[in-house]
């Protein structure tokens, strides 16, 4: 009875013993394999890196690019389809609307290039018998103007370094 119980307990052991290996072997190639996927991941992303980071020189232009030459040249050179430049175009549109539109944040920053920010302009009152700037001695009247909310768009380091 007694050796019934040992050999029971004897097999079962071997038989943990065989699970925590089959365990620690299938824990190994379940690493083995999630590094496989993150090497090609990262073969990936580098891969897809080279090409954004290689950009074609743009020399300087006599004319200014209409809408279409604007996309093709953004497309040719990011390496890209038209189609998704213009979802970008038009998700950079979006984005600018909801910063500067009523009772948002007010500015909006392109990260180089410019900043467009909204500043608001106070009502201002009609004003009679006001020296004429363009002809000396005579008087004009000027007209009431109402509270208004203008766009500024302000060149940023980047923009200026092109230019200068």
């Amino acid at each position: 009875m007694k050796r019934a119980v040992k050999k029971k307990a004897a097999t079962k052991k071997k038989a943990a013993t065989k699970k925590v290996a089959v365990k620690k072997s299938s824990a190994k190639k379940a690493v083995t394999k999630k590094a496989a996927v993150k090497k090609k991941v990262v073969a990936k992303k580098k891969s897809a890196t080279k090409k954004a980071v290689e950009p074609k020189k743009i020399k300087g232009t006599r004319k200014a690019y209409t809408k279409t030459e604007l996309f093709n040249t953004l497309a040719e050179n990011a390496g890209v389809t038209k189609k998704e430049v213009a979802a970008v175009m038009d998700a950079l549109t979006d984005v600018v609307n909801a910063h500067v539109k009523k009772n948002a944040v007010g500015h909006f920053t392109l990260p180089g290039l410019l900043k467009v920010k909204t500043v608001r302009k106070p009502a201002r009152r009609a004003k009679k018998n006001v020296p004429n700037p363009f002809k000396p001695g005579e008087f004009m009247d000027v007209a009431a103007k109402p509270a208004r909310t203008v766009v500024k768009v302000l060149p940023l380091k980047k923009l200026k370094d092109m230019v200068g």
